[in-house]
């Protein structure tokens, strides 16, 4: 197998393309990020990367607050365009008619049309170069009940969530597999033969 290498860069992909929102319900504002993720399951954790020039940066670093709001594959153009322009210079959630709804945990709105909003009180804020690490305890979730089952299991499948890789923006494909399915032992079907025939029919 051969291989090119180039210098180091930001091609780590794909990542998630989320919709931060900040501010409150009557003044909301948001901003299109790609460099988020996990980083703890307990507490449950997250950080969110900001370039210090951005309007939602100062936002932010006063109230302490933010949600990610993780959106469908039909709000792609709004994403693009919430990540391209500034809300110094406009209401780019009434512009795209991106709807903000009160939280339960936190004054930072939520978006109506995102599939998971994850309610964030920051705990943290580390300078990384271009852009300063806002780690946060993820306090609340709130999910859409049109991906939850009866029986109130999450079907995330159905969300149609958007990931980012080398400039373009793709949504998710076909499950192919599942968390611990390399190690699972196959199940084994014990059969109940009772009948003459059904035990003539296994033997052949």
């Amino acid at each position: 197998m051969s291989k090119t290498t180039w210098k180091g860069g930001t091609l780590l992909a794909p990542v998630p393309v989320v919709l931060v929102s900040c501010g409150t319900v009557e003044k909301p504002s948001a901003l299109t990020i790609a460099w988020t993720g996990t980083i703890s399951s307990d507490p449950p954790r997250l950080y969110v990367s900001i370039r210090p020039e951005r309007n939602s940066y100062e936002i932010i670093k006063r109230s302490g607050e933010f949600c990610v709001n993780m959106m469908p594959s039909e709000t792609v153009r709004k994403l693009d365009y919430c990540g391209i322009k500034s809300g110094k210079n406009e209401d780019k959630l009434a512009k795209q008619k991106l709807t903000a709804l009160p939280c339960s945990k936190i004054s930072a709105p939520q978006i109506a049309q995102s599939k998971i909003s994850l309610e964030c009180k920051v705990v943290d804020i580390i300078p990384q170069g271009s852009h300063d690490m806002f780690i946060a305890d993820i306090v609340a979730v709130n999910v859409d009940d049109s991906i939850l089952s009866e029986d109130g299991k999450l079907k995330i499948e159905q969300a149609g969530l958007i990931t980012y890789a080398h400039g373009a923006y793709f949504t998710l494909g076909r499950k192919i597999g599942s968390f611990g399915f390399s190690c699972k032992k196959k199940r084994t079907k014990n059969i109940s033969v009772k009948d003459t025939k059904t035990r003539k029919k296994l033997k052949k």
